[in-house]
C-alpha cells in the first residue's frame, strides 16, 4: 500500500546531484588539437621572427663593418622590446580578450617583419626590430593565460610545453632558413623569408583558435593592474620562478647570440648554411619542452629544474671542446635543458597564480626576455674579451643562479611543510 494510502507522511529523496563537468579543454576531447596547432604556430611565428637576425649576425656585422657587440643588439633590441611591453600587453589581454590581442601582435609583428629586409643602416635595422619584439609582447603572456583559462589543469604543463615545443621549431627553422638563403643571396632576403612564413603562420593561427569560453574580462584601471602586479611580486615562489626563467634565458641567448661567430672561425671556419643547419639542434628542445609534464610527474617541479640545470651545465663544459661533435653534442644538452627548464617554470607560473594570470605570465615573460637581451649583450661582450670561454663562463654563472634559488625553494618548502599544523 502506498504511503498515501496509509497515511504515512510522504518523503522524497532528493537525486544525488551529478558531479560538475569541466567544460575546458583536454587531450582527446573537442578543440584540443586545434587549439594545440594553433599555438603551436604561434609559437613558431614568435621565434621565428624573435630571433630572425641570430643566426645571420656575422653577415650584419661584414655588411655594417661593426662588432659582434654592436651587431648582437638587433637581437636584444627585439627581445628588449617584448620584455617592456609584455606587461601593457597582458593587460590589454584582460580587457579586450586574450585571442585578439594575440591576433594584433603578429599582425603587426608580421608586417614589421616585412619591411625589416629594407632597414638602410644597423640603426634603422635595430628600431624596427625593437618594433618588433615590442609588438610580439602580446603574444607569449595572453597564450598561457588563455592556456590556463582554457586546458584543464592536469593537461596544463603539456599544453605549455607544446606550445614552448613550437618556439623552438620556430627558433630552429629561422636559424636554418636564413642561413642557408643568407648564403645565396644574403641577410636581407634571408629575413625576408622568414616574414613570410610568420604572415602563414599568422594566417592559420587565427583561423584554428577556437573562441575562448572561460575568459572573464578585466580592468584596465592603473590602481588595479598595480595591486595584481604588487601581489605577484610579493609571493616569493612566482619571485623564484620569474628568477629563474630570467637565468635559464641568460644562457641560452648568449649561447645562441655567440655560437655563429665562433662556428665561422678557426678551428672550425664553417659556410653560413652548414653555422645555420647547426640549429637543428633545437629539435631537442622541442621534444625536452613537450614531454615536461611527464618530467615533473617523475621527479616534481624542483627535481625537474635540477636536472634541467645540470644537462645545461654539462653541456655548457662540453662545448669548450675544439672538436665540433663534442661542440654539438654541447649545443644539444644546452637545448634540452634550456627548454625543458623554461617549460617546467613557466606551466609552474601558471598553477601558482590563481587571478591576474595574464599579469603572472606577463612578469615571468618579462624576466624572461630581460635574461635573453641580457644574455645577448653580456654573452656577446664576453665573447669580444675571452672568446667562447668567456661566454661560457657567463652561462656557467647563471645556471649556478638557478640551482642555488631552487635549493633556497626548496629548504623553504621544506620549513613550511613542518610549520604546518598536525590534523588531530
Amino acid at each position: 500500500m502506498s504511503p498515501a494510502g496509509t497515511g504515512a507522511s510522504t518523503i522524497v529523496a532528493a537525486a544525488p546531484s551529478a558531479p560538475a563537468v569541466d567544460s575546458r579543454m583536454a587531450p582527446g576531447g573537442p578543440g584540443y588539437r586545434r587549439m594545440s596547432f594553433a599555438l603551436f604556430l604561434a609559437g613558431v611565428a614568435t621565434f621565428a621572427l624573435l630571433y630572425s637576425t641570430q643566426a645571420l649576425l656575422p653577415l650584419i656585422s661584414g655588411e655594417f663593418g661593426v662588432a659582434a657587440s654592436e651587431a648582437s643588439w638587433t637581437v636584444a633590441a627585439a627581445t628588449g622590446g617584448l620584455a617592456l611591453f609584455v606587461l601593457p600587453m597582458s593587460a590589454l589581454s584582460e580587457r579586450f580578450g586574450r585571442r585578439t590581442v594575440m591576433t594584433a601582435s603578429l599582425a603587426v609583428a608580421v608586417t614589421v617583419g616585412l619591411l625589416v629586409p629594407f632597414a638602410p643602416s644597423l640603426t634603422a635595422l635595430v628600431v624596427l626590430r625593437a618594433v618588433q619584439g615590442a609588438a610580439l609582447a602580446g603574444l607569449p603572456a595572453a597564450a598561457t593565460a588563455y592556456l590556463a583559462e582554457e586546458v584543464t589543469p592536469k593537461a596544463l604543463v603539456t599544453a605549455i610545453g607544446l606550445f614552448v615545443a613550437g618556439n623552438s621549431v620556430g627558433g630552429m627553422s629561422g636559424r636554418v632558413i636564413t642561413g642557408w638563403v643568407a648564403q645565396e643571396w644574403g641577410w636581407r632576403v634571408a629575413v625576408g623569408v622568414i616574414g613570410a612564413i610568420a604572415v602563414a603562420c599568422a594566417v592559420v593561427f587565427r583561423a584554428l583558435l577556437p573562441t575562448p569560453k572561460h575568459f572573464a574580462t578585466g580592468s584596465l584601471r592603473p590602481r588595479v593592474l598595480a595591486r595584481t602586479v604588487r601581489d605577484h611580486l610579493s609571493n616569493p615562489l612566482l619571485r623564484r620562478l620569474y628568477a629563474i626563467g630570467a637565468l635559464f634565458m641568460t644562457v641560452f641567448g648568449g649561447v645562441y647570440t655567440v655560437i655563429g661567430y665562433r662556428l665561422t672561425e678557426a678551428p672550425f671556419g664553417l659556410p653560413q648554411g652548414i653555422v645555420g643547419s647547426i640549429f637543428l639542434v633545437y629539435l631537442v628542445g622541442t621534444v625536452s619542452a613537450s614531454t615536461a609534464g611527464r618530467l615533473v610527474g617523475r621527479l616534481g617541479r624542483r627535481g625537474a629544474l635540477y636536472a634541467a640545470g645540470g644537462t645545461t651545465a654539462t653541456g655548457l663544459l662540453l662545448s669548450l671542446a675544439d672538436s665540433l661533435p663534442l661542440v654539438l653534442l654541447g649545443l644539444v644538452l644546452i637545448t634540452g635543458g634550456f627548454f625543458a627548464g623554461h617549460a617546467v617554470a613557466s606551466s609552474a607560473v601558471s598553477k601558482t597564480a590563481t587571478q591576474g594570470r595574464a599579469q603572472a605570465s606577463a612578469l615571468y615573460q618579462s624576466a624572461y626576455y630581460i635574461g635573453s637581451s641580457a644574455g645577448s649583450s653580456v654573452g656577446a661582450v664576453a665573447f669580444h674579451a675571452g672568446g667562447w670561454s668567456g661566454t661560457v663562463s657567463v652561462g656557467l654563472l647563471a645556471v649556478l643562479g638557478v640551482v642555488t634559488i631552487t635549493v633556497f625553494g626548496t629548504r623553504a618548502a621544506r620549513v613550511a611543510a613542518r610549520r604546518e599544523p598536525v590534523a588531530a
